[in-house]
């Protein structure tokens, strides 16, 4: 891999990870179309850590707020937070299960330009019904119930297979289970990181120990890439979602699934 390419792919990543359209499909399709080699699923979890670490800056005064709540528990207001913190963690328990024990398949038969289309035509679809019908509250994360916290974490897992968008489809079962544009956002965006993190660290030992051989220069230069990409994605997306809706993104997704299979 190249500079180059470990450029590209680094803002792919950040662009993609937190808009609703799949960064694992987009980091299988742009290697496609530009006839470069697909790089290894370890490259992708280094990009992830690189996304991970900008939704704790981003996100960094209600990060921060869940930590001091486990740390100073009878500090008013801090129930809540430790409350929210415990089901994030709680709610990631589906997803780290069902990737430990379909590793095999996600990484190989999973990862084709068809499955990509087809995610993104279906998923697409369901967040564009779950947009339209969308409540129109004005709630927080604080009052995200246990209930809706779980049965979005378990909608996760179904991000596992490549072209699904893990935002995508937490955000879209946010909006279903009621939860304002924002706050589904900003869920989905804390829910990420324990997922995330187990993720990216393991292929990080995979890199380490000598089972996987990546170049340190690629990824440092995807790493910082997807980084910053990612930080101002995050804080674009949600200042866009005061004011608009995910309608358009979710034609796009739906158009762009269409496109790869008629070109494929």
């Amino acid at each position: 891999m190249t500079l180059f390419q470990s450029f590209i792919l680094g803002m792919v990543q950040g662009i993609t990870e937190f808009l609703p359209i799949s960064s694992s499909g987009f980091l299988i399709l742009v290697p496609e179309l530009f006839g470069w080699e697909v790089q290894d699923i370890a490259f992708d979890a280094f990009m992830h850590l690189a996304t991970l670490t900008a939704v704790i800056v981003a996100l960094s005064s209600e990060v921060r707020t869940i930590v001091c709540s486990f740390r100073h528990p009878k500090k008013e207001g801090s129930g809540r937070w430790r409350r929210l913190g415990v089901w994030i963690l709680l709610s990631t328990l589906p997803v780290l299960v069902i990737g430990f024990l379909g590793k095999d398949v996600i990484e190989t038969s999973l990862r084709s330009t068809t499955v990509v289309a087809w995610s993104f035509i279906i998923w697409g679809t369901v967040l564009y019904i779950a947009d339209r019908n969308v409540k129109r509250s004005h709630d927080s994360l604080t009052a995200v119930k246990p209930a809706q916290m779980f049965l979005i974490g378990l909608a996760q897992a179904i991000a596992l297979i490549p072209g699904t968008s893990r935002s995508g489809i937490t955000i879209t079962s946010g909006l279903f289970l009621g939860l304002s544009r924002e706050t589904a956002a900003r869920f989905s965006f804390l829910l990420a990181l324990p997922a995330t993190a187990v993720a990216g660290l393991y292929k990080l030992f995979s890199i380490t120990s000598g089972s996987v051989i990546i170049s340190l220069g690629p990824l440092l230069v995807g790493f910082i890439t997807a980084f910053f990409t990612a930080l101002v994605t995050i804080k674009i997306l949600l200042a866009f979602l005061k004011r608009y809706s995910f309608t358009e993104i979710a034609v796009f997704r739906v158009l762009v699934g269409f496109l790869i299979l008629l070109l494929g």
